[in-house]
């Protein structure tokens, strides 16, 4: 598992290197669950973290789509970034870097999470 997650992190140097980092490096560990149980994000929500892993401060949504999320997450308010998120949902999840579903940045299919490149806030999503 230590090398996937080396390989993981390699490819996601590469891509950033190229300027085209992936939203999600998708974490290897998917297979027991034990990612799941490490971000720590309830059935059925989409989870941010201000934290590498799922660490940090958790905001989490039922919502298909939320236009601000600083409304109802305190480190996005103080201007933190987002470093991971952990998508609980049944659906694929869209997320932007503005309000009002501007300026899309990556996306999570359903039952999937990671960290993410680190240098952005997620300031809105929607159900793709």
């Amino acid at each position: 598992m230590r090398r996937i997650t080396s390989l993981a992190i390699a490819s996601v140097a590469f891509a950033a290197a190229l300027g085209t980092a992936p939203a999600v490096s998708a974490p290897a560990a998917t297979q027991s669950g034990a990612v799941a149980a490490a971000f720590h994000c309830d059935p059925g929500h989409f989870c941010i973290y201000s934290g590498w892993d799922g660490g940090g401060t958790r905001c989490q949504w039922t919502s298909e789509k939320v236009a601000n999320t600083a409304d109802a997450c305190s480190f996005i308010r103080n201007g933190k970034k987002v470093l991971s998120v952990w998508n609980g949902t049944g659906h694929r999840i869209q997320y932007y870097t503005q309000t009002n579903y501007h300026a899309r940045v990556g996306s999570t299919t359903a039952g999937h999470g990671g960290n993410l490149q680190g240098s952005y806030q997620i300031r809105s999503f929607k159900k793709q």
